[in-house]
C-alpha cells in the first residue's frame, strides 16, 4: 500500500507552489474532479481484476486506467481478493471538463411541507384519511430505507408516515410478492403504494416493477387514484417515470418529503 507522503507527491508536485484556492471562483462552464487544487482533474478509482495479485497485475491495472483516458496514473493499492481476483485503488488525472450549467435532472415537482403541514393541509384539502402501503417486492430482502419512511419515528428527527395522523400507513416489510401486494391493496383500500427497491445488476428490479405495474392495470378493483412510488439507494425520479410510476426517492430523501408529495399528487390525481 502506498504511504501517505507517496499520495501527496504525487497530488502535489514539487516544482508547484502550495496556493490556498478557497477563494478562487469556479466556472461552473468546466468543472474538473478536484483533488488538491482547483481543476487538477485527480481522480480515484476503485476495481478488481480476474488476476493473481503480481507486478503484472499492477501493471495490468494502471494500462487499463490509461486506456480509461487517465494521465499520470498510480496503482497505491493492490490487495488479493481470494484465489484469481486482486482489488485495486487507483489515482490518476482526468483530462475532460464538464460544463455543469447544462445538466438537467428530473425531479418530482411539489412545495416541501413540515410534519404540521402536512397535516393540514390533508385535514383542509383531502378530507380523508390515505391508506399507504409500503414493502420492499420480490426476493428484496432490505427494508432500512422503507423503515425510514414508514416507522413511527422515522429519521434524522422527521417523523416517519405512521405517526401522521392523515394517513393510515401500513409497512408490509420484506420479500412482498407482487400478486400478494396487489392483494394487500384491494383489502386496505390503498391510496398510495410505496415500493422499496435494490438496484440489481441483471435489471430484476426493472422486470419486477414492470411486472406489478402489469397486475395493477389489470385489477379495476383498485382504490382510484392510486398513487405509485418508487424508492432505492439508487432510484431516480426520471427512471420512476420512465417505467410508469408517479415518482422516484433516491438516498437521503425525508420522510416529509414522501408525504409532502403525496398530500399534493393525491389532490391533484382526484380532481
Amino acid at each position: 500500500m502506498a504511504s501517505i507522503e507517496t499520495l501527496k507527491r504525487w497530488f502535489q508536485k514539487k516544482e508547484e507552489p502550495v496556493a490556498a484556492e478557497s477563494s478562487a471562483a469556479v466556472n461552473l462552464r468546466r468543472i474538473m474532479p478536484y483533488g488538491d487544487r482547483l481543476n487538477d482533474g485527480a481522480m480515484q478509482i476503485s476495481f478488481t481484476l480476474p488476476v493473481e495479485n503480481s507486478s503484472e497485475a499492477r501493471e495490468a491495472a494502471k494500462l487499463y486506467v490509461e486506456k480509461l483516458g487517465l494521465s499520470e496514473v498510480h496503482v497505491a493499492t493492490a490487495e488479493a481478493m481470494g484465489m484469481g481476483f486482486t482489488f485495486f485503488v487507483v489515482f490518476g488525472r482526468a483530462q475532460h471538463a464538464l460544463d455543469f450549467t447544462k445538466v438537467k435532472v428530473p425531479k418530482a415537482v411539489f412545495e416541501k411541507m413540515d410534519f404540521d403541514q402536512v397535516c393540514q393541509f390533508a385535514r383542509e384539502k383531502l378530507k380523508k384519511r390515505l391508506v399507504i402501503l409500503g414493502a420492499t417486492t420480490g426476493s428484496d430482502a432490505h427494508t432500512v430505507g422503507l423503515d425510514a419512511i414508514m416507522n413511527l419515528k422515522g429519521y434524522a428527527g422527521d417523523y416517519g408516515l405512521e405517526r401522521y395522523p392523515c394517513f393510515k400507513a401500513v409497512n408490509l416489510r420484506s420479500q412482498v410478492d407482487n400478486a400478494q401486494l396487489v392483494e394487500a391493496a384491494l383489502e386496505w383500500k390503498a391510496d398510495v403504494l410505496l415500493i422499496s427497491k435494490l438496484v440489481t445488476q441483471r435489471g430484476q428490479h426493472l422486470q419486477d416493477l414492470k411486472d406489478l405495474l402489469t397486475l395493477l392495470k389489470q385489477n379495476k378493483k383498485l382504490s382510484q387514484p392510486l398513487l405509485k412510488i418508487i424508492g432505492g439507494p439508487r432510484m431516480t425520479h426520471a427512471a420512476a417515470l420512465k417505467l410508469g410510476y408517479d415518482a422516484g426517492f433516491g438516498p437521503g430523501t425525508l420522510p416529509s418529503e414522501v408525504a409532502s408529495f403525496i398530500v399534493q399528487e393525491y389532490l391533484k390525481k382526484s380532481k
